[in-house]
């Protein structure tokens, strides 16, 4: 089931940098459909699923692996872990978390004064924070963990009706549909899959399957950020990015890309011919994806990302609606099933 391979994804652990438990999830699932399997110098998965030749098109369609994380600095005397972020991540949620650290999951969490004896209540940087693994000495917390070693959140992927809770959505949910794209009936051409590495700390396993690929197009599938909570009680309906449960977000703009307004045109027609809702991503607070890299690569590569909206997204537990992510999957689907040259065609 699909809610399966996501739970499998969500739960595994792949900091950036070291994707690697993610990677061989990837592989099992895609490697019976697909040809010229690769693991590049980064680490990304690259592969060919070939499909009827109907169409003479390199189309490329990418996802990444990676997670936020820690990565650990060292210790103190009193054998509290000193850490760094890896990607996004925010100090204001970080205190009290349950983390996992290591190769060997060493469980532990993320110091925080009591509220008893916090007067100020002032938000502490990283850089102050700590690690507590139970040790109780530098020398203790270093015989478990190392310098260098990563931590990511201790989470698992629980359902709640039409939602789900989990952590790393960003991006294991564009992987999952990747793969189910991956496992279905082939497109009128052969689609170059590209599973990333190191999105989240600056789109670099991007940069190096682009130029593998050199595609004619490329497709970005993404986890966005979802603030569809009340501002306050006279303005019950704020959003500033997307909305859970009105559909895909495709990209217009953000960051890093302006999406190519010929793929956003043909992606609005497609959505509406097969009756599938959908929404823009509003590029206010918008950050890169993939895409940012890609579409600068060789000699320019038109690109459009196309993203399923999350609430809480980079943190120990985010929100996904079923129906977003299941229709993110069928309005991909629906689009490479119709692309030919001729979309790419300028007025």
């Amino acid at each position: 089931m699909s809610i399966d391979l996501l739970r499998e994804l969500s739960e595994v652990i792949g900091v950036s940098s070291q994707e690697d438990a993610v990677r061989e999830i990837v592989l099992r699932h895609i490697q019976d459909y697909v040809e010229d399997i690769r693991i590049d110098p980064l680490g990304s998965v690259l592969a060919v699923k070939r499909g009827t030749g109907a169409v003479d098109l390199r189309v490329m369609a990418a996802a990444h692996m990676d997670e936020v994380g820690m990565m650990i600095m060292g210790a103190d005397a009193d054998g509290a872990l000193r850490f760094k972020a890896v990607g996004g991540l925010d100090a204001r949620i970080l205190p009290g978390t349950r983390v996992l650290v290591g190769p060997d999951q060493v469980p532990g969490i993320i110091q925080w004064v009591p509220v008893h004896l916090n007067k100020s209540r002032d938000t502490v940087a990283i850089d102050r924070l700590r690690i507590d693994i139970g040790a109780t000495s530098r020398d203790g917390a270093l015989k478990a963990v190392k310098p260098g070693q990563l931590a990511t959140f201790d989470s698992t992927l629980v359902e709640l009706g039409p939602t789900v809770r989990g952590k790393a959505f960003d991006d294991r949910a564009g992987c999952a549909n990747l793969i189910r794209l991956v496992q279905g009936d082939p497109f009128p051409f052969d689609l170059h899959v590209a599973f990333t590495v190191q999105e989240e700390v600056g789109l670099r396993g991007a940069y190096v399957a682009a130029r593998r690929f050199d595609p004619d197009v490329a497709v970005v599938l993404e986890t966005t950020a979802c603030h569809d909570l009340p501002v306050d009680d006279t303005e019950p309906d704020q959003t500033t990015i997307t909305r859970m449960g009105a559909g895909p977000a495709i990209t217009v703009r953000d960051r890093t890309t302006i999406s190519d307004p010929r793929l956003v045109r043909f992606l609005v027609q497609t959505a509406d011919a097969h009756d599938i809702p959908h929404q823009f991503r509003s590029p206010q607070f918008a950050g890169g994806t993939d895409a940012g890299a890609i579409h600068t690569s060789g000699a320019g590569v038109p690109a459009v990302t196309v993203s399923t909206p999350c609430r809480y997204l980079h943190a120990p537990h985010a929100i996904m609606h079923l129906a977003d992510w299941d229709n993110h999957e069928r309005l991909l689907r629906a689009a490479f099933e119709s692309l030919t040259p001729a979309v790419l065609n300028r007025p």
